[in-house]
């Protein structure tokens, strides 16, 4: 006979254990794990169900494959990072920091969609309709086939979903809406669950495409279960910092297209607008070459963009220098600032030294490495670099200079933009590549620079 016997089960990613346990094994996430009676033992035969025409297994070979349809939003940056547009019954989830523009970047998706004769449900479960009012005019997103609601119940979204039927659901956030069917307040993970369950099997019944906006939590991550990701088709970021005016969007699952595209976009007053070509938006205006000074060519995702790196090396009365870094990382800098002093001789043990990425973009690829210490040493001797050079290319801890990831990309990039020296692994070591950014034969180490130091 079975026996009942009391097992315990994650919320969160589904992770069961025999005893009660505060922090979930698996995810380690506190407060997940809840009582789930199993049954043990031997238990009833399970009848196999007969199989007729198409539910029978065939050869991979005899499927057919139609490839899916994407309607494209009219905004060409999130048409990239979706693999060209919107499919229909797709379910897509869009996180991101408060503040940074998902409501915005939505509201111009369901206007441009509205415009286009398609008929938009937009249902806000955080602002009342007269908020997204407000937001709309602003950013010139009326129009006659966008409908809003304010709503938070998911069985009035769903009886609006049978009023308007629309080609397209927008709801911000899943977070906030609620279900009856459900115990808990709006937020935990059974109603997360629950309501996000409910709109997925209403945008594959009725081939409806769906939008989710989804809350991140204190470390970046989606708030509510991890199973929420496993459901949708499509998990998109919206990343941007909101002291500056730039915005990247990016996949980090994509059933449908590619996941390393990244769209560009920027905060404007009347919205937020395309960057279709951000070349320009991280390389300063000077007209003279400055000492302190490098460009390198970025990757975020399969996009290239150069990015200027500016370093000032001072003098410093105090026994501890300083080590001020924007945009790049604080013990990268401090590994280049070793090898330049050990490999190059470069004294830098007694000078400040600030490092600094022009707009705002943050540098975390090891390609960057040889822009930093470039830029450092053009500081550190007053000798500028020119502007036609571009460097890329990680640095050991021995001196030397290894390739760059897609250095093709990189190379092609900055031939478009008019750069026509690129310092790369070729070079071989960081003392070469000094003395050829420098313009001189001699390096560092030789005693006529010495005297500069």
């Amino acid at each position: 006979m079975a026996k009942s016997v009391s097992s315990f089960r994650c919320s969160e990613c589904g992770w069961t254990t025999l005893k009660w346990a505060g922090r979930c094994g698996e995810c380690q996430q506190w407060g997940t794990v809840v009582d789930a009676g199993q049954t043990a033992g031997i238990t009833r035969k399970l009848k196999a169900i007969t199989l007729v025409g198409d539910g029978i297994a065939r050869p991979i070979t005899h499927v057919e494959t139609d490839a899916a349809a994407h309607w494209p939003t009219g905004i060409n940056e999130f048409d990239r990072v979706l693999g060209g547009g919107i499919v229909p019954g797709s379910v897509i989830l869009l996180s991101g920091e408060p503040g940074v523009g998902k409501s915005t970047l939505l509201l111009e998706v369901a206007s441009k969609a509205a415009a286009a004769k398609s008929r938009v449900l937009y249902v806000s479960a955080e602002e009342s309709v007269s908020q997204v009012r407000l937001r709309a005019e602003r950013t010139n997103a009326l129009e006659p086939e966008l409908f809003i609601a304010a709503e938070t119940d998911l069985g009035v979204i769903l009886g609006q979903i049978d009023a308007v039927k629309p080609d397209l659901i927008i709801i911000d956030s899943v977070q906030t809406v609620s279900s009856a069917l459900s115990d808990g307040s709006p937020g935990m993970p059974s109603q997360v669950r629950e309501v996000a369950s409910t709109l997925i099997r209403v945008a594959k019944d009725r081939n409806l495409p769906v939008l989710l906006v989804g809350h991140v939590t204190k470390d970046g991550s989606i708030a509510g279960p991890r199973v929420l990701e496993h459901l949708v088709d499509v998990v998109c970021q919206f990343e941007g910092d909101r002291q500056t005016s730039l915005r990247f969007i990016r996949a980090l699952k994509n059933r449908f297209g590619p996941t390393d595209e990244v769209g560009c976009f920027e905060m404007t007053g009347d919205g937020i607008a395309e960057v279709p070509d951000p070349s320009g938006l991280f390389l300063s205006r000077a007209t003279e070459p400055v000492d302190g000074t490098c460009v390198t060519v970025a990757l975020e995702g399969r996009r290239a963009m150069p990015v200027e790196v500016q370093a000032l090396v001072t003098d410093t009365q105090a026994p501890n220098p300083r080590r001020v870094t924007s945009g790049v990382d604080a013990a990268r800098v401090a590994m280049l600032l070793a090898v330049l002093q050990e490999r190059a001789g470069m004294k830098l043990s007694a000078k400040d030294v600030y490092v600094s990425t022009v707009g705002g973009i943050r540098l975390t690829e090891p390609a960057a490495d040889l822009a930093i210490a470039l830029a450092i040493a053009s500081a550190f001797t007053g000798l500028a670099v020119a502007h036609n050079v571009v460097a890329f290319g990680e640095i050991s801890l021995a001196g030397e200079v290894r390739g760059a990831l897609m250095s093709k990309q990189r190379v092609n990039e900055a031939v478009r933009l008019g750069f026509t020296t690129q310092i790369d692994a070729a070079c071989g070591s960081i003392h070469a590549a000094v003395a050829l950014a420098l313009g001189t034969s001699r390096s560092p180490r030789d005693a006529e620079l010495d005297r500069a130091f």
